[in-house]
């Protein structure tokens, strides 16, 4: 499957670092764990609109996703612990995470889902 360019969009990712504790005024820590990714990364690849039930088949029975991204660089790293950036400003905070990674010998398939950051 070959993406054609002018269905692509730029689309930033993060990938999933790790854990560090919290620590407070004190230096002491705090029992609270915070989430760390890696720097944004940009990307061209192809979003749909919603999802629908052709591509639904591509996951599997999983109904719990609002997008898909596709992209035809196989080597892309992102996994079920990266955050996207896709309807936001990179400079915000991200606006979906990756639910389930759907792996071919010529494109990858990512379905991701909304979150609300407060």
């Amino acid at each position: 499957m070959k993406l054609m360019r002018r269905n692509l969009r730029s689309v930033w990712y993060q990938l999933y670092q790790g854990q560090t504790a919290q620590t407070d005024a004190d230096g002491f820590e705090t029992g609270e764990m915070t989430v760390s990714y890696g720097a944004p990364v940009k990307m061209l690849c192809s979003v749909s609109p919603a999802s629908g039930n052709i591509l639904a088949e591509t996951f599997g029975t999983l109904a719990e996703y609002d997008k898909i991204i596709v992209t035809d660089d196989i080597a892309c790293p992102i996994d079920e612990n990266s955050v996207l950036y896709v309807d936001t400003d990179v400079n915000g905070k991200y606006d979906y995470v990756v639910k389930r990674v759907a792996k071919s010998l010529n494109f990858i398939a990512y379905a991701v889902s909304k979150v609300e950051n407060t």
